[in-house]
Protein backbone atom coordinates (compact mmCIF):
# COMPACT_ATOMS: atom_id res chain seq x y z
CA UNK A 1 0.00 0.00 0.00
CA UNK A 2 2.87 2.36 0.77
CA UNK A 3 4.26 1.91 -2.72
CA UNK A 4 1.04 3.41 -3.99
CA UNK A 5 1.80 6.46 -1.88
CA UNK A 6 5.18 6.87 -3.56
CA UNK A 7 3.63 6.44 -6.98
CA UNK A 8 1.71 9.66 -6.40
CA UNK A 9 -0.07 11.81 -8.95
CA UNK A 10 1.68 13.50 -11.84
CA UNK A 11 2.78 17.12 -11.72
CA UNK A 12 3.29 19.09 -14.91
CA UNK A 13 5.52 22.13 -14.57
CA UNK A 14 6.99 24.16 -17.41
CA UNK A 15 6.39 21.28 -19.78
CA UNK A 16 8.21 18.79 -17.52
CA UNK A 17 6.37 15.75 -16.21
CA UNK A 18 7.54 14.48 -12.82
CA UNK A 19 6.27 12.43 -9.91
CA UNK A 20 4.44 14.62 -7.42
CA UNK A 21 6.47 14.75 -4.20
CA UNK A 22 5.01 13.55 -0.95
CA UNK A 23 3.83 16.24 1.47
CA UNK A 24 5.14 16.02 5.03
CA UNK A 25 3.16 18.07 7.53
CA UNK A 26 5.88 19.86 9.50
CA UNK A 27 4.88 19.50 13.16
CA UNK A 28 1.30 19.15 11.91
CA UNK A 29 -0.60 21.94 10.19
CA UNK A 30 1.60 24.33 12.14
CA UNK A 31 0.77 27.31 9.95
CA UNK A 32 -2.82 27.19 11.18
CA UNK A 33 -2.66 25.47 14.61
CA UNK A 34 -0.08 25.46 17.41
CA UNK A 35 2.63 23.02 16.41
CA UNK A 36 2.85 19.47 17.75
CA UNK A 37 -0.78 19.21 18.84
CA UNK A 38 -3.21 16.44 17.99
CA UNK A 39 -5.52 19.07 16.51
CA UNK A 40 -2.75 20.24 14.20
CA UNK A 41 -1.92 16.71 13.09
CA UNK A 42 -5.54 15.84 12.41
CA UNK A 43 -6.04 19.01 10.38
CA UNK A 44 -2.91 18.23 8.35
CA UNK A 45 -4.20 14.75 7.56
CA UNK A 46 -7.58 16.16 6.57
CA UNK A 47 -5.79 18.53 4.19
CA UNK A 48 -4.11 15.65 2.40
CA UNK A 49 -0.71 15.34 4.06
CA UNK A 50 1.01 12.05 3.26
CA UNK A 51 3.13 12.10 6.43
CA UNK A 52 2.95 13.87 9.78
CA UNK A 53 6.11 14.86 11.63
CA UNK A 54 6.47 14.53 15.41
CA UNK A 55 9.69 15.77 17.01
CA UNK A 56 10.52 13.46 19.90
CA UNK A 57 11.95 14.28 23.32
CA UNK A 58 11.72 12.32 26.57
CA UNK A 59 10.21 12.86 29.99
CA UNK A 60 11.86 12.17 33.32
CA UNK A 61 10.04 8.84 33.41
CA UNK A 62 11.20 7.85 29.93
CA UNK A 63 8.09 8.58 27.85
CA UNK A 64 8.48 9.87 24.29
CA UNK A 65 6.55 13.13 23.96
CA UNK A 66 6.17 15.49 21.06
CA UNK A 67 7.87 18.90 21.25
CA UNK A 68 10.18 20.79 18.90
CA UNK A 69 12.72 21.12 21.70
CA UNK A 70 13.18 19.69 25.16
CA UNK A 71 13.09 23.31 26.39
CA UNK A 72 9.37 24.11 26.46
CA UNK A 73 8.92 27.73 27.57
CA UNK A 74 8.24 28.85 24.00
CA UNK A 75 5.60 26.24 23.22
CA UNK A 76 3.74 25.81 26.53
CA UNK A 77 2.42 27.85 29.44
CA UNK A 78 4.97 26.37 31.86
CA UNK A 79 6.14 29.84 32.94
CA UNK A 80 2.63 30.52 34.26
CA UNK A 81 2.77 27.57 36.65
CA UNK A 82 4.23 28.71 40.01
CA UNK A 83 4.49 25.11 41.15
CA UNK A 84 7.21 24.61 38.52
CA UNK A 85 9.12 27.86 39.05
CA UNK A 86 12.02 26.04 40.68
CA UNK A 87 12.43 23.80 37.61
CA UNK A 88 13.80 26.70 35.56
CA UNK A 89 17.47 25.97 34.97
CA UNK A 90 20.34 26.61 32.56
CA UNK A 91 21.71 23.65 30.62
CA UNK A 92 24.19 23.13 27.83
CA UNK A 93 22.47 21.38 24.93
CA UNK A 94 24.65 20.52 21.94
CA UNK A 95 27.21 23.09 23.06
CA UNK A 96 24.75 25.96 23.57
CA UNK A 97 23.65 27.25 26.97
CA UNK A 98 19.86 27.43 27.22
CA UNK A 99 17.77 28.65 30.14
CA UNK A 100 14.23 27.42 30.66
CA UNK A 101 12.17 24.37 31.52
CA UNK A 102 13.12 20.97 30.09
CA UNK A 103 10.97 17.91 29.46
CA UNK A 104 13.48 15.58 31.08
CA UNK A 105 12.85 17.33 34.41
CA UNK A 106 9.11 16.54 34.32
CA UNK A 107 7.15 13.33 34.56
CA UNK A 108 4.49 12.75 31.95
CA UNK A 109 1.81 13.42 34.58
CA UNK A 110 3.36 16.81 35.30
CA UNK A 111 3.62 17.70 31.63
CA UNK A 112 -0.07 16.86 31.26
CA UNK A 113 -0.90 19.86 33.45
CA UNK A 114 0.61 22.22 30.84
CA UNK A 115 -1.04 23.54 27.69
CA UNK A 116 0.40 24.28 24.25
CA UNK A 117 0.96 27.79 22.90
CA UNK A 118 1.73 29.18 19.46
CA UNK A 119 5.52 29.40 19.11
CA UNK A 120 5.56 32.09 16.38
CA UNK A 121 3.00 34.32 18.07
CA UNK A 122 4.26 37.54 16.48
CA UNK A 123 3.92 36.06 12.99
CA UNK A 124 0.95 33.69 13.28
CA UNK A 125 -1.25 35.86 15.43
CA UNK A 126 -4.43 34.00 14.46
CA UNK A 127 -3.06 30.83 16.05
CA UNK A 128 -2.97 32.50 19.45
CA UNK A 129 -6.71 31.90 19.75
CA UNK A 130 -5.89 28.22 20.32
CA UNK A 131 -3.45 28.88 23.18
CA UNK A 132 -4.34 26.86 26.23
CA UNK A 133 -6.57 24.34 24.48
CA UNK A 134 -4.23 21.42 23.83
CA UNK A 135 -2.00 19.13 25.86
CA UNK A 136 1.46 17.93 24.94
CA UNK A 137 0.82 14.65 23.09
CA UNK A 138 2.79 11.47 23.51
CA UNK A 139 4.28 9.76 20.48
CA UNK A 140 1.88 6.88 21.07
CA UNK A 141 -1.09 9.23 20.84
CA UNK A 142 0.17 10.55 17.50
CA UNK A 143 0.47 7.00 16.18
CA UNK A 144 -3.04 6.17 17.37
CA UNK A 145 -4.39 9.29 15.67
CA UNK A 146 -2.69 8.38 12.38
CA UNK A 147 -4.10 4.87 12.47
CA UNK A 148 -7.59 6.10 13.40
CA UNK A 149 -7.49 8.48 10.43
CA UNK A 150 -6.34 5.61 8.20
CA UNK A 151 -9.43 3.67 9.24
CA UNK A 152 -11.61 6.72 8.58
CA UNK A 153 -10.14 7.71 5.20
CA UNK A 154 -8.97 4.42 3.75
CA UNK A 155 -5.55 5.85 2.94
CA UNK A 156 -2.18 5.25 4.58
CA UNK A 157 -0.89 8.05 6.83
CA UNK A 158 2.89 8.07 7.23
CA UNK A 159 4.90 8.89 10.35
CA UNK A 160 8.08 10.94 10.18
CA UNK A 161 9.57 11.16 13.70
CA UNK A 162 12.70 13.16 14.49
CA UNK A 163 14.98 12.26 17.36
CA UNK A 164 15.85 15.57 19.03
CA UNK A 165 19.29 15.89 20.68
CA UNK A 166 19.80 12.11 20.86
CA UNK A 167 23.39 12.26 22.12
CA UNK A 168 22.37 14.62 24.92
CA UNK A 169 19.43 12.44 25.95
CA UNK A 170 21.62 9.32 25.90
CA UNK A 171 24.12 11.12 28.14
CA UNK A 172 21.47 11.56 30.84
CA UNK A 173 20.26 7.98 30.64
CA UNK A 174 17.27 8.58 28.37
CA UNK A 175 18.24 7.23 24.93
CA UNK A 176 15.70 7.50 22.13
CA UNK A 177 16.41 4.39 20.14
CA UNK A 178 14.95 1.52 22.17
CA UNK A 179 11.82 3.43 23.19
CA UNK A 180 11.24 4.65 19.63
CA UNK A 181 11.64 1.28 17.95
CA UNK A 182 9.58 -0.51 20.61
CA UNK A 183 6.70 1.93 20.15
CA UNK A 184 6.80 1.63 16.37
CA UNK A 185 6.94 -2.17 16.55
CA UNK A 186 3.98 -2.19 18.96
CA UNK A 187 1.86 -0.59 16.23
CA UNK A 188 3.19 -2.71 13.37
CA UNK A 189 5.96 -0.56 11.86
CA UNK A 190 9.07 -2.69 11.31
CA UNK A 191 10.04 -2.82 7.63
CA UNK A 192 11.24 -0.61 4.82
CA UNK A 193 7.81 -0.97 3.21
CA UNK A 194 6.07 0.65 6.16
CA UNK A 195 5.23 4.38 5.90
CA UNK A 196 7.87 5.56 8.38
CA UNK A 197 10.99 7.68 8.06
CA UNK A 198 13.16 8.35 11.13
CA UNK A 199 15.24 11.51 10.89
CA UNK A 200 18.07 13.14 12.80
CA UNK A 201 20.60 15.94 12.48
CA UNK A 202 23.08 13.64 14.20
CA UNK A 203 24.94 10.74 12.63
CA UNK A 204 25.80 8.28 15.38
CA UNK A 205 22.21 7.58 16.39
CA UNK A 206 21.21 6.96 12.76
CA UNK A 207 24.05 4.47 12.47
CA UNK A 208 22.89 2.81 15.69
CA UNK A 209 19.33 2.67 14.37
CA UNK A 210 20.58 1.15 11.10
CA UNK A 211 21.94 -1.78 13.09
CA UNK A 212 18.57 -2.35 14.75
CA UNK A 213 15.89 -1.63 12.13
CA UNK A 214 15.04 -1.69 8.44
CA UNK A 215 12.72 1.31 8.79
CA UNK A 216 13.98 4.06 6.54
CA UNK A 217 16.37 6.68 7.92
CA UNK A 218 16.93 10.27 6.85
CA UNK A 219 20.06 12.32 7.52
CA UNK A 220 19.01 15.89 8.18
CA UNK A 221 21.43 18.61 7.07
CA UNK A 222 21.49 22.39 7.14
CA UNK A 223 23.16 25.05 5.03
CA UNK A 224 25.46 25.92 7.96
CA UNK A 225 27.11 24.01 10.79
CA UNK A 226 27.47 20.28 11.17
CA UNK A 227 26.29 17.28 13.16
CA UNK A 228 26.43 18.02 16.91
CA UNK A 229 27.93 14.59 17.54
CA UNK A 230 30.74 15.00 14.99
CA UNK A 231 32.94 18.01 15.81
CA UNK A 232 34.96 19.17 12.83
CA UNK A 233 32.57 17.73 10.26
CA UNK A 234 30.31 20.14 8.38
CA UNK A 235 27.05 19.42 6.60
CA UNK A 236 28.70 20.89 3.50
CA UNK A 237 31.33 18.12 3.71
CA UNK A 238 28.53 15.57 3.79
CA UNK A 239 26.88 16.95 0.63
CA UNK A 240 29.82 16.29 -1.69
CA UNK A 241 29.64 13.20 -3.93
CA UNK A 242 31.98 11.40 -1.52
CA UNK A 243 30.04 12.58 1.51
CA UNK A 244 26.71 11.53 0.02
CA UNK A 245 28.11 8.07 -0.71
CA UNK A 246 29.05 7.79 2.97
CA UNK A 247 25.57 8.88 4.04
CA UNK A 248 24.06 6.24 1.77
CA UNK A 249 25.88 3.55 3.76
CA UNK A 250 23.57 4.11 6.74
CA UNK A 251 20.62 6.26 5.56
CA UNK A 252 17.99 6.11 2.85
CA UNK A 253 17.82 9.82 2.15
CA UNK A 254 18.74 13.34 3.14
CA UNK A 255 16.62 16.14 4.54
CA UNK A 256 18.32 19.40 3.52
CA UNK A 257 17.04 22.90 4.20
CA UNK A 258 15.22 23.99 1.06
CA UNK A 259 17.77 26.74 0.40
CA UNK A 260 20.24 23.96 -0.32
CA UNK A 261 17.95 22.62 -3.06
CA UNK A 262 17.23 25.91 -4.83
CA UNK A 263 19.35 29.05 -5.11
CA UNK A 264 18.00 32.41 -3.87
CA UNK A 265 16.67 33.07 -7.38
CA UNK A 266 14.74 29.79 -7.35
CA UNK A 267 17.10 27.94 -9.70
CA UNK A 268 18.01 24.29 -9.10
CA UNK A 269 21.20 23.98 -7.03
CA UNK A 270 22.00 20.50 -8.36
CA UNK A 271 21.95 18.84 -4.92
CA UNK A 272 18.96 16.64 -5.74
CA UNK A 273 20.69 15.14 -8.75
CA UNK A 274 23.85 14.46 -6.72
CA UNK A 275 21.86 12.77 -3.95
CA UNK A 276 19.84 10.69 -6.39
CA UNK A 277 23.07 9.57 -8.04
CA UNK A 278 24.18 8.29 -4.62
CA UNK A 279 20.89 6.38 -4.25
CA UNK A 280 19.41 8.77 -1.69
CA UNK A 281 15.95 10.29 -1.53
CA UNK A 282 15.69 14.06 -0.94
CA UNK A 283 13.11 15.56 1.45
CA UNK A 284 13.79 19.31 1.94
CA UNK A 285 12.51 21.37 4.86
CA UNK A 286 10.61 23.64 5.52
CA UNK A 287 8.34 25.50 3.10
CA UNK A 288 6.37 28.23 4.85
CA UNK A 289 3.94 30.68 3.28
CA UNK A 290 4.99 33.90 5.03
CA UNK A 291 7.23 36.37 3.21
CA UNK A 292 9.87 36.26 5.92
CA UNK A 293 10.54 32.59 5.18
CA UNK A 294 10.47 32.79 1.37
CA UNK A 295 13.30 33.62 -1.05
CA UNK A 296 13.13 37.18 -2.38
CA UNK A 297 11.63 36.30 -5.79
CA UNK A 298 8.64 34.73 -4.03
CA UNK A 299 7.92 37.52 -1.58
CA UNK A 300 4.84 39.71 -2.14
CA UNK A 301 4.55 43.15 -0.56
CA UNK A 302 6.42 44.54 2.43
CA UNK A 303 4.70 42.76 5.33
CA UNK A 304 7.04 39.97 6.51
CA UNK A 305 4.14 38.09 8.13
CA UNK A 306 1.92 38.23 5.03
CA UNK A 307 1.76 35.29 2.65
CA UNK A 308 3.91 35.53 -0.44
CA UNK A 309 3.97 33.47 -3.62
CA UNK A 310 4.05 30.23 -1.69
CA UNK A 311 2.78 28.19 -4.62
CA UNK A 312 5.64 29.46 -6.77
CA UNK A 313 8.20 28.41 -4.16
CA UNK A 314 6.63 24.96 -3.82
CA UNK A 315 6.72 24.48 -7.59
CA UNK A 316 10.35 25.63 -7.79
CA UNK A 317 11.38 23.08 -5.17
CA UNK A 318 9.28 20.34 -6.80
CA UNK A 319 10.88 21.08 -10.18
CA UNK A 320 14.27 19.93 -8.83
CA UNK A 321 12.87 16.40 -8.57
CA UNK A 322 12.65 16.10 -4.78
CA UNK A 323 10.91 13.01 -3.47
CA UNK A 324 9.05 14.80 -0.65
CA UNK A 325 8.92 18.18 1.06
CA UNK A 326 8.13 19.50 4.52
CA UNK A 327 5.62 22.31 4.89
CA UNK A 328 3.89 24.19 7.71
CA UNK A 329 0.96 24.54 5.30
CA UNK A 330 0.33 21.04 3.93
CA UNK A 331 -3.03 21.97 2.38
CA UNK A 332 -1.57 24.91 0.46
CA UNK A 333 1.43 22.83 -0.59
CA UNK A 334 -0.81 20.07 -1.91
CA UNK A 335 -2.90 22.62 -3.82
CA UNK A 336 0.24 24.16 -5.34
CA UNK A 337 1.21 20.81 -6.84
CA UNK A 338 -2.05 20.30 -8.66
CA UNK A 339 -1.72 20.57 -12.48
Amino acid sequence: MFKALIAAAILTLSGTVMAEPLIIAHRGDSGERPEHTLAGYERAIDQGADFIEPDLVLTKDGVLVVRHENEISGTTDVADHPEFADRKVTKKIDGTEITGWFTEDFTLAELRTLRARERLAQVRTANKRFDGLYQIPTFEEVIKLAQAKEAETGRRIGLYPETKHPTYFASIGLPHEAALLAMLEKYGYTSADDPVFIQSFEVSNLKLLREKTRLRLIQLVASEGGPPDMPGVTYADMMTPEGLKAVASYADGIGPSFDMVIHPDGADSGLVALAHAAGLQVHPWTLRAENMFLPKPFQVGDDPAAHGNFAGAVKAVAATGVDAMFSDFPGLARAALKP
